[in-house]
């Protein structure tokens, strides 16, 4: 029965610091994008692919209703557009694989 209830804290903890981490996330890129924004100088590739990877680590910022930038409004168009698609894509590819790696392997312990 102990070992339940160390797997659970265990699980607790992993959603408490992956939550933590992304509301430390979610600061930087508001406080970056504030930044950014000050100039006049448009977005480009290699802000798109930075918004993109990390998109998905503002989302318990705005489940809260923190208003938080994941999108420049004034950018360069396609190559803003292909960069955060590929951070997107790149931060998808890393999670699952990471989310399926630990899976398979818990399987065949």
């Amino acid at each position: 029965m102990q070992a339940k209830w160390l797997r659970i804290l265990r699980i607790l903890r992993t959603v408490v610091c992956v939550v933590l981490l992304a509301f430390v996330i979610g600061m930087i890129l508001q406080r970056s994008a504030e930044a950014a924004n000050r100039g006049n100088q448009r977005a480009g590739f290699g802000r798109g692919l930075l918004h993109g990877i990390l998109m998905p680590m503002a989302l318990p910022n705005l489940l809260v209703g923190k208003d938080v930038p994941i999108y420049a409004a004034n950018n360069t168009g396609v190559p803003y557009k292909l960069g955060y698609t590929a951070g997107v894509n790149a931060c998808g590819a890393v999670f699952f694989g990471c989310f399926f790696w630990g899976w398979s392997r818990r399987r065949r312990a």
